[in-house]
């Protein structure tokens, strides 16, 4: 078969099996106005509340009223809550950059002493005793 046939042939499979999950959703689910009829309801339901239960809340507190105890002490514990794991955290990130920072500084110091110890035993003419023993103390 040629490249022309086999496209041929999986558009043509494609199309019929497109065709019979259309018809099979469209009997399983049933009207499309019937179910967004339902959906609209559904909807309606959760964004509006009852006249009774609206007018209860605004009675209950108004735009200017003052807030109660227990609400002022939830909000109060919720601020502290959250600073207090806000600081955990930096303190965290700060530890955790302190040991980073010691262990690339204790690297870089072994680089250089070993840099350095090399530098004396290539040049070391064998007349003089090593650099340790060879300091001027002041």
């Amino acid at each position: 078969m040629t490249w022309r046939q086999v496209l041929l042939l999986s558009c043509l499979s494609a199309a019929v099996l497109l065709s019979m999950l259309q018809e099979g959703t469209g009997a399983s689910v049933g009207t499309k106005q019937a179910a967004g009829e339902e959906t609209q309801q559904d909807v309606k339901q959760k964004i509006f509340m009852r006249e009774s239960d609206a007018s209860n809340f605004l009675k209950r507190r108004g735009k200017r009223s003052s807030k109660s105890r227990e609400e002022v002490n939830a909000e109060n514990r919720q601020k502290l809550r959250a600073d207090e794991l806000r600081r955990e955290y930096h303190e965290e990130q700060r530890n955790e950059f302190k040991n980073f920072v010691e262990e690339q500084n204790d690297e870089q110091e072994e680089r250089i002493r070993e840099a350095v110890e090399q530098w004396r035993q290539w040049h070391y003419d064998g007349l003089y005793p090593s650099y340790l023993y060879n300091r001027h103390h002041i």
